[in-house]
């Protein structure tokens, strides 16, 4: 590197992987556990002519394929980085995760309009056997939420898959709620409304999860990161004159970085070093915030108005 153009990087960054990646295993077993209680709600379904059951199953067949491509999704992150793929394949996660959003919301979608249908032709659900299905499905989603818990604060993509599988709970529930309805007082009405809650349980999940997801690939700040309080804490530091260019961003989950143009005093620079100048922005950094992985470029006083020459 040339004079003035240092870079360095936090301590503790990721060497390899994804947060999702410990959670390889946990994912298969929840996509094989919701692949099975797709079949047996479908079935159910049919059987029982529930548009609830029906409905949560459509949901589960999302989830599956939402789980299949967080699976994919850590096959390409765990990738190494190439020339021309310089942080890697981590991203893919991201891409996968935005996906499943749009799955979600058609299928959110596709619920609301069956359920309108239900109110204008009323179907005769036969509740006993929703019922039994419907504590089938419970059973099986309280398995899969409990094997992604802790993923979920770790990983944008497990969360994904962890919201999903927690909807499908709450999808069990009311499917169960209704069924018992219809059991007691033939109520055929109960079956299109607990499908409007299932529907309404699923959008502004996925809605939430879909603006943490496109912040990601706008670059936008990490969560939690106040660029106000890194600009101060920088400027802090003991021969720090100004900063410029400061940018944060998250390439994937688990994975903040951090770029800053830092103009320190050439008095200073050189009675510490360079090396001792970064050591200390790392650590104030390292400290105060959770970025994974910060470069820092050193400048002498003027070489910004130089660069702003170059550029134009």
């Amino acid at each position: 590197m040339g004079a003035g153009h240092d870079h360095g990087h936090a301590h503790g960054a990721a060497a390899g992987g994804t947060a999702t990646s410990a959670y390889r295993g946990r994912l298969r077993i929840a996509l094989a556990i919701t692949l099975g209680i797709v079949v047996v709600q479908v079935v159910g379904g049919l059987l029982a002519d529930s548009l609830a059951l029906v409905a949560d199953s459509a949901h589960m067949a999302t989830d599956a394929l939402g789980l299949g491509m967080a699976l994919l999704a850590i096959h390409f992150a765990n990738r190494p980085p190439s020339d021309r793929a310089t942080f890697g394949y981590a991203r893919a996660e991201i891409l996968a995760a935005l996906a499943n959003c749009l799955l979600l919301l058609g299928v959110g979608g596709y619920v609301l309009y069956e359920s309108v249908q239900r109110f204008v032709t009323p179907a005769d659900t036969e509740g006993h056997l929703a019922v039994v299905f419907g504590v089938i499905g419970l059973v099986a989603n309280m398995v899969s939420l409990a094997l992604l818990m802790r993923g979920q604060k770790e990983s944008l993509n497990v969360r994904g898959a962890f919201l999903e599988v927690a909807a499908d709970a709450l999808g069990s529930v009311t499917v169960i709620v209704s069924s018992v309805v219809i059991m007691l007082t033939g109520w055929q009405a109960a079956d299109p409304i607990a499908s409007l809650v299932i529907a309404l349980m699923i959008v502004p999940r996925t809605v939430k999860l879909l603006r943490e997801t496109v912040n990601v690939l706008l670059e936008a700040a990490p969560k939690g990161v106040d660029m106000a309080e890194v600009r101060a804490h920088i400027l802090a530091t003991d021969g720090v004159e100004d900063v410029h260019d400061l940018h944060a961003w998250t390439i994937t989950s688990g994975m903040p970085v951090l770029s800053a143009h830092v103009v320190v005093s050439s008095d200073v620079l050189s009675a510490i070093g360079h090396e001792k100048m970064l050591h200390e922005l790392q650590d104030c950094l390292g400290g105060h915030f959770d970025v994974e992985h910060c470069t820092f470029q050193l400048e002498p006083g003027g070489h910004a108005e130089h660069e702003a020459r170059l550029c134009h």
